[in-house]
Formats: structure tokens, sequence, C-alpha cells
């Protein structure tokens, strides 16, 4: 009877572990430094600024598609924008976005746990933003004007990293915006400014 009972105890072990592991559905937390910066183009000429360094936190929910490929919808917080030293106090130009990327993830066996690979598309809403030079700040206005600054964005992430079985992981990420975020015209010309970001972070799943 003790051996049954113990066969009885393991193989519901098993179980437990196996169903943990092959989980249709899970959810996660990640959070993270990230490295913003705007570029800005017209007549054919791209410049960019400097990357500043800011932060991102965001939820996923990771929906599991087959063995091998899972789709990771999320909602995620982040500062973007930019920075120059080129004046004496430097100046800086933030964005706070809240980010609704969704993914699709190649998952890969490898050691204690899995390499993964993914990539998709992104909408992000601008909660807010601002300008500061030499001390003084100035708050951005949101709208469809050529001194505004369009609300809505969108573009390609691209992430990489490893997860453990624990659900503990290590990404790194790249999002490359394909919105306009301005809307100045002159003779015909465009002014087109545009995000990037490369961040690195941690994550866990649920």
């Amino acid at each position: 009877m003790k051996k049954i009972l113990l066969l009885l105890t393991l193989a519901a072990g098993l179980n437990v572990a196996t169903n943990a592991q092959d989980k249709p559905v899970s959810f996660g937390v990640k959070a993270g430094v990230a490295f913003p910066n705007l570029v800005y183009s017209a007549e054919g000429m791209s410049a960019s600024a400097d990357a500043k360094t800011s932060f991102y936190v965001g939820a996923i929910a990771d929906i599991n598609v087959s063995e091998i490929f899972s789709v990771q919808p999320g909602l995620t917080f982040m500062n973007k924008g930019t920075k120059s030293d080129a004046l004496d106090a430097g100046a800086s130009i933030n964005f706070s976005y809240l980010e609704l990327p969704v993914n699709l993830v190649a998952n890969f066996n490898a050691g204690p746990g899995k390499f993964f690979l993914g990539a998709g598309p992104y909408a992000a809403y601008a909660l807010s933003g601002n300008s500061k030079v030499d001390g003084e700040k100035y708050d951005a206005e949101f709208g469809s004007g050529e001194e505004q600054v369009k609300r809505m964005d969108f573009g390609v992430n691209f992430l990489t990293g490893y997860k453990l079985t624990n659900g503990l992981n290590l990404h790194v990420g790249y999002g490359l915006g394909l919105g306009n975020l301005s809307n100045i015209s002159e003779n015909g010309t465009d002014l087109k400014i545009k995000n990037k970001v490369f961040s690195v972070g941690l994550g866990f799943n649920f």
C-alpha cells in the first residue's frame, strides 16, 4: 500500500509539473532600462541626437499556438525621447507612452531553459510630453497643428532573450518607430520625427 501511495504521489507531482510547463496561456511582468532616441529626416537627409537613459515596466500574456511558437500581446509604460549635450545645461525631449505590442515568438529548448526570438507590431499612445532646455521645462502640445506633436505612434518590435524553467527571463529589445510624430511641412517638404529605442530587462512568467 505504501508503495502504491508513493507511486500515485510521484505521478501526481509529475503531472502538475508537466501541466505547469505546458500551460496554453501564462501571464508575466517585465521591467528594465531603455535607451530611446529620435530620428529627424527631411529632403533625404537624416540626423539624430544622443540616446538618453529611461525605463519601462509592463505586463504580457503568452499564448501557445504550437510547440515552438507563441503569441505575446502586452501593455507597456515606456519613456522615450532624446537628449543633447550641445548646450551648456543640456537639452532633452521626453515622451511617456502607453504601448501595446503584439509579438510572435519562437521558443527553442537550450540547456535548463529556452532561447526565444520574436517580432511584431506595436501601437502607442502618448500620455504626456515635454522638452527641457537650459533648465527650463516646456510641456508638449498634442494635435494636428504645426506647433503640435502627434499623440499616436506605431512601429515594429524585435526581441530576443533566454527564459529559465522557473519563469525568470532576460530579454533584449529594439523598437523601430514607423509613425511620423511631426506635423511640420514647409515648401512641400515634411519634417519627419520617429522614435527608436533599445532596451534590456528582466521578466517573470507566472
